[in-house]
Formats: C-alpha cells, structure tokens, sequence
C-alpha cells in the first residue's frame, strides 16, 4: 500500500465502510505530557517522542502504539528548555563541547533513541557552537533534529547538516534562498496549529508554503504535550498545512512518511465514510486497528489521485 494512497475497506466488526491508511504519525509529541492511552482511538498508530527525561524507554514500552524517541534534548549548558516548569530536571543533557559531542549521542543511542534532538533557542539562553552542533551531526547514525527559534538558528542547523527540524520557523520569516537550501536537503516537522490567535502562525504557514513549494518534504506533528490539543488527529494542523498549500496526497504523505523508521504492517488508521470536500474534518474521525479487522472492498480509496 502506498504511503500516499488509502484503500476502501469494510470494518469486519461495525460493518463501517472507510479508507484504510498506513498506520498515521504524529512526529512531535512529548509523552510524558500526553494521555497516551487515547492515542489509537484519536487515528495515531505511531508518535515520535522529541525530548524527555531518560524514562520514555519505559513510557514508550507501555504505549499502545508505536513509539520512537529522541531521548534527553542536547543543548548548551544552560541552554533551552533547562530553564522551563514543564522540563524534567534529567529531560536536558548539556554538551561541553565538541569533545563532548559523541559521548552525548551515544548515551542517547544507547537507550533506544532512533533520532536525536538539540535545541537552538537563543532567545532563551545559551545555544550550542557551530563546532560542537557540527560534531553531534557528524556523530549520529540516526537523524538529528533542531528546535529552532530565533533570528539565524535556521541557518545555523542547516549550516551543521541538520536534517529536520521540530517546528516550522516561526520567530522570523526566511528568505527564499534559504528556504530553497533547506528543502533540498532538510524535512520540515510542520507543527502549525500550536500557534492559533499568534501573528507567529502566519510567519509560519508562509515559511511551510514556500518550502513545501520549493520541494522540501514536510511532516505531520503538533508538539502535542504543549497545551490543549487533541489527542489524535488535529483537524486544525490538517487545516494549515491545507492552508500553506498541502493537497491530499501530500497532507496523507505528512502523515505517514516512514520518520524515523518505518511503523511495520500491525497497525492501519481506518477513517470510516465517504470524504467530502473537508478532508480535515474527514481524517479527524480517524481510529486505528488491526490490518485483520478490515476487508478491502473494491477500488481505490477516495483520497486517490487528489
């Protein structure tokens, strides 16, 4: 099945007919602020976790979907979020330096993490030296991704090898010659909705429209654990990314690229009834099942060829 491609199908048990995806994934939650139990029923087989205190190997073992984690966030000594109420003390590793870089990386490999997350906020305190940021590219085996906020962090982690960032930039608007070097070689975690009522959004929804125009491969997350968000599919991240030009198959693509490994064939997201024209509301009926629980009927599914 294609990852950009739904199938119709009938529910074995309500008789529902539907689409069936690969299992949907929101790739920026924090899981330690979530209400993990719903996440199946709210359309998420997958989530990946971007920065938390050593124990999300555990929380992660008792999700009942697929997780994948950054493990601590890596980030100058006194550096963002060490500074934040939500932040467990042991959730921030401080890297010294470049010295200190591979060690950092691999004490978060060593737990499970299959990606790695730094932080550069400079409007929030210390963020890492080109040096050491370049070092901890050049030490993972597994993606590296930035939390970037303020004016040339953008262009710091691109300059490093950075290869996807946590959020749309929002604190600034891009020029275009960076947003054409950051999507030949950079994934964009789009992230949108956290920023509803904020002159931010619209920085960031322009960012995310030129970038995804220029070629640059977004990704459906929501930050999901900062504030008061759905626990599932956000219609209104699917509005946005609706807004900064997105079309079907790439809203679907958003939502079930293989980042940072693929999720494996266990699990389907099953968004029952026909769409009309308001596929965000349509994909937040989303529930995950079981591949066993459905029957394919005959035909593409309705997001085909949109």
């Amino acid at each position: 099945m294609a990852d950009d491609v739904g199938k119709l199908v009938r529910h074995r048990g309500t008789g529902e007919c539907g689409t069936a995806f690969p299992a949907f994934r929101d790739a920026h939650v924090h899981l330690g602020l979530v209400a993990y139990d719903d996440l199946a029923a709210g359309g998420l087989g997958g989530v990946v976790d971007l920065g938390w205190s050593p124990d999300i190997a555990d929380l992660a073992a008792g999700a009942p979907v697929h997780v994948a984690y950054a493990g601590c966030f890596l980030t100058a000594p006194g550096g963002y979020p060490s500074d934040r109420s939500w932040a467990p003390e042991d959730c921030v590793r401080p890297v010294s330096g470049p010295a200190d870089a591979a060690v950092a990386v691999a004490e978060q490999v060593g737990r499970g993490a299959s990606v790695v997350k730094v932080t550069l906020h400079c409007d929030a305190g210390p963020v890492l030296d080109k040096t050491t940021l370049t070092a901890i590219v050049a030490a993972a085996e597994v993606p590296v991704v930035a939390h970037v906020e303020g004016p040339g962090m953008t262009g710091r982690a691109l300059a490093a090898g950075v290869g996807v960032l946590a959020h749309t930039p929002w604190t600034e608007r891009l020029d275009d010659d960076l947003i054409d070097r950051a999507a030949a070689s950079q994934r964009w975690i789009s992230t949108l909705a956290i920023h509803d009522g904020t002159s931010a959004q619209e920085v960031a929804v322009d960012n995310l429209r030129r970038f995804h125009r220029a070629g640059g491969e977004v990704l459906y997350g929501t930050d999901l654990g900062n504030g008061d968000l759905p626990v599932g599919v956000n219609r209104r991240e699917v509005e946005l990314l609706q807004r900064a030009g997105l079309r079907n198959r790439a809203v679907i693509h958003a939502l079930t690229a293989p980042f940072p490994v693929p999720l494996g064939t266990d699990l389907r997201t099953f968004v029952p009834a026909i769409p009309d024209h308001d596929l965000a509301a349509w994909l937040a009926q989303a529930v995950v099942v079981r591949p066993e629980e459905l029957v394919e009927a005959q035909g593409d599914g309705p997001v085909h060829g949109a």
